[in-house]
């Protein structure tokens, strides 16, 4: 069932972005970067420079008092030196107290607490990771303002091009220092970082471990439209491109615009983004109340990715038809898919389903 509805959708392959599908892995190799600029050019907008010089300063700290003594928890700042001028945004850091290498997660969120109502971090600490994060408003405004934070250092002399980043693009850039940091760090299982965020955040995940090869894994949490979500064969009530933009235009890069009521004829499709990420980790937490992202649509996507993934010998998205739109776990390949009864929101339920699926 699943395999003919993907068939019945004629979806394109990130396999054949090149003219001629693709084989093996050193010819995928060789038309990934070709995949990562159709996604770029047509949907996010080039990515800003790499900083010249990154530097980080604690600016509070509580060692060994977090959780009552489970945690050490550092408040930070980030200060990037980018197109000449100085730009510097708060992060947060928190760790367990007892134990070596942690695996990580880096959370993109809508605010800046610990704990947060999508970061239940002491959970986290329990279960044995380490977990950064920082607000997505101290690095640029979720508007149409470019003017502000890292988008009026970019835009300080010129205006928005074609293929110029949009804000998800800059969150992704700020997710990526704050993984500069991480590198710096003893404790940090360097092998198991997970760039982690929800709705409009998890489709920044997606787009940021495309980008950086150091995450070795993904999380997007009910991401839909334009992130974790297939544009084609979306149903009755779930959003669509010109949807995104008609309220979230600022979100991507000025060439998106010309997919506005095209969702069934995109060039590229958002498996593209699970697929950049392979042989890496992806896991997609689904709401099945969440109808606005379209539950069906974040199944097949997860299903459409693992050609690429079992082009390097692995398994992909593994799945039975009998498991479309069941809240269940289904974990036992490299695309990961938690679906929950519920609506959209970043849930125990999903923290529960990423700390399995990583620890697989």
């Amino acid at each position: 069932m699943v395999k003919k509805m993907l068939e019945d959708l004629k979806i394109p392959s990130p396999l054949e972005i090149g003219g001629k599908r693709v084989q093996t892995v050193d010819e995928w190799k060789k038309i990934r970067p070709l995949v990562l600029k159709s996604m770029l050019e047509n949907e996010y907008g080039y990515l800003p420079e790499e900083p010249e010089n990154v530097e980080f300063s604690i600016i509070d700290n509580e060692f060994g008092r977090f959780g009552g003594g489970k945690a050490n928890y550092l408040t930070l700042e980030a200060a990037c030196t980018v197109y000449g001028e100085k730009f510097v945004f708060p992060f947060s850091y928190v760790y367990p107290t007892k134990g070596d290498k942690f695996k990580t997660f880096l959370v993109i969120n809508f605010r800046p607490d610990i704990p947060d109502r999508y970061i239940p971090t002491e959970e986290i600490i329990d279960n044995g990771f380490a977990c950064a994060s920082f607000c997505y408003n101290d690095v640029t405004s979720d508007d149409g303002d470019f003017t502000n934070g890292l988008a009026g250092l970019i835009y300080k002399d010129s205006e928005r091009s074609e293929y110029s980043p949009g804000k998800i693009a800059m969150w992704a850039w700020a997710a990526m220092r704050v993984m500069d940091f991480l590198q710096t760090r003893d404790e940090v299982d360097k092998e198991n970082i997970c760039v982690a965020g929800h709705s409009r955040l998890g489709k920044t995940a997606l787009l940021t471990a495309a980008v950086d090869e150091r995450f070795s894994a993904a999380h997007s949490n009910c991401a839909g439209c334009s992130g974790d979500s297939l544009n084609r064969g979306k149903t009755e009530g779930n959003e669509l491109i010109g949807d995104i933009l008609d309220r979230f235009d600022f979100w991507f890069c000025e060439n998106y615009k010309n997919y506005r009521d095209r969702d069934n004829e995109t060039p590229f499709e958002q498996h593209f983004l699970h697929a950049l990420i392979a042989p890496r980790k992806v896991h997609v937490a689904s709401a099945l109340g969440d109808i606005w992202a379209g539950p069906q649509a974040q199944f097949l996507c997860c299903a459409a990715a693992s050609e690429v993934f079992e082009l390097y010998g692995e398994k992909g998205f593994v799945c039975e038809d009998s498991d479309f739109l069941k809240p269940k776990y289904l974990h036992e390949g490299r695309v990961g898919l938690c679906t929950r009864e519920g609506t959209h929101f970043f849930s125990r339920d999903d923290w529960h389903g990423i700390m399995d699926y990583m620890n697989k």
